[in-house]
């Protein structure tokens, strides 16, 4: 609904400001009589500043997670909600929550609910906490869903930090491999071609030195080639992965990959499980829920089959089915889902799946990377040797001949 700007005056006769969202502007009227407010002026709101204003701020997950934590604090002690927003926006040192926070004190003054004015801000607070902060306010257990919101994020922002740390060694290792590589052979290798080039003439290089001398002498006079080609193929590839097509192919691939394509799975898996129970306990509707849960899964192709679960549950049929044809889902996560169903207790038994999954992801990220470890090093050690026996040879050769 679009957003209008109004001045209106109470029944004192105080002149007040504010916006609100409506449909039409007899609709923006309406509230303001309904608020007891004469309107004075009602235009509608500069959308493109308006949505400067939402998408042009981002706030760190843990700036997140500490105001969804103390607004439930504070609400739990009995501290109104207008009241418990405004403690935070005076408390607080972080210029773009600050801003995000006062605006949603601001609609909250003007008569909105907190997920109405929430929802304004898209790039700060997901649809998972807007929904759930929704059915928190149908429900009136408002701090509850606040607090529930709080560990979810640390528990992702823990499980996110873990996938990095577990990562960003083997990919160390790989890019100064890599760099090891090219140098030694742009810079290193080619001092030793003026020195076998008679042997070279005289066709009596092993053919080890006489492949690396080759390698190095297209490294040398192609680079430019080389990084163009590099620089084109990378944009190719971004500019594929941004459409429909590409992006499900890549999704596909990282689902299938070897070593990783099982770790992915199920952290896609695991997010999607946990953000539906978690709907689910909160009272969020199924069909809404498995809208917002699909999202979650980062992957087109899971969503693909999360849409088609969507439809048949729509039509009163089981989620499991759908899930199961589509063949990305783990089968004992199917027959968790499928019995859940039976027994009416799916928003528990997703939790426990997605802490099942999160377990035996860890497991397995850490073994992968302890396998990917010596893989990487050995590489490097095998290219560095292959590099010295080349070069060595027919140094060892020329002394035999003297």
């Amino acid at each position: 609904m679009p957003d209008f700007r109004y001045i209106a005056r109470e029944l004192s006769g105080r002149q007040v400001t504010g916006m609100l969202s409506a449909a039409t502007e007899q609709d923006a009227l309406s509230t303001l009589s309904a608020r007891s407010l004469f309107p004075v002026c009602v235009d509608l709101a500069d959308a493109a500043g308006l949505e400067r204003g939402r998408s042009g701020r981002r706030v760190a997950a843990r700036h997140l997670t500490a105001f969804y934590s103390q607004m439930a604090d504070l609400l739990k002690s009995g501290v109104p909600l207008l009241r418990s927003l405004q403690l935070f926006v005076d408390q607080n040192t972080q210029p773009a929550l600050k801003y995000v926070v006062q605006d949603v004190a601001e609609r909250v003054a003007d008569g909105s609910r907190l997920a109405e004015s929430m929802r304004h801000h898209p790039r700060v607070f997901s649809d998972l906490a807007v929904s759930m902060i929704r059915a928190g306010e149908e429900g009136s257990f408002l701090e509850d869903v606040l607090k529930r919101i709080a560990r979810y994020n640390e528990h992702q922002d823990d499980l996110t930090a873990r996938v990095i740390g577990a990562v960003v060694y083997p990919i160390f290792l790989l890019v100064v491999g890599l760099m090891i590589v090219i140098s030694m052979l742009v810079f290193f290798v080619p001092q030793f071609a003026r020195i076998f080039s008679e042997m070279a003439k005289a066709d009596q290089l092993p053919w080890a030195t006489t492949s690396l001398l080759s390698i190095s002498a297209f490294f040398q006079s192609h680079w430019p080639i080389l990084v163009l080609l590099c620089g084109g193929l990378i944009l190719g590839i971004m500019k594929y992965r941004r459409t429909e097509d590409g992006r499900y192919r890549f999704d596909l691939l990282r689902l299938n990959a070897i070593g990783m394509g099982p770790v992915v799975r199920s952290l896609a898996v695991s997010r999607f499980c946990r953000i539906l129970g978690t709907l689910l306990r909160n009272g969020v509707p199924i069909l809404q829920a498995l809208r917002i849960a699909r999202d979650a899964t980062g992957n087109l192709v899971l969503s693909r089959a999360i849409d088609e679960a969507t439809e048949n549950v729509s039509t009163g049929r089981t989620l499991a089915e759908p899930l199961s044809a589509s063949g990305h889902f783990p089968r004992e996560v199917i027959e968790m889902i499928a019995v859940a169903e039976e027994a009416n207790n799916l928003e528990e038994v997703l939790i426990d799946i997605a802490d099942g999954l999160e377990r035996r992801t860890s497991r397995r990220l850490d073994l992968f990377v302890r396998m990917l470890e010596p893989v990487l090093l050995l590489c490097m050690a095998g290219f560095v040797v292959y590099v010295v026996m080349a070069l060595l040879m027919p140094i060892m050769k020329l002394s035999t001949v003297f």
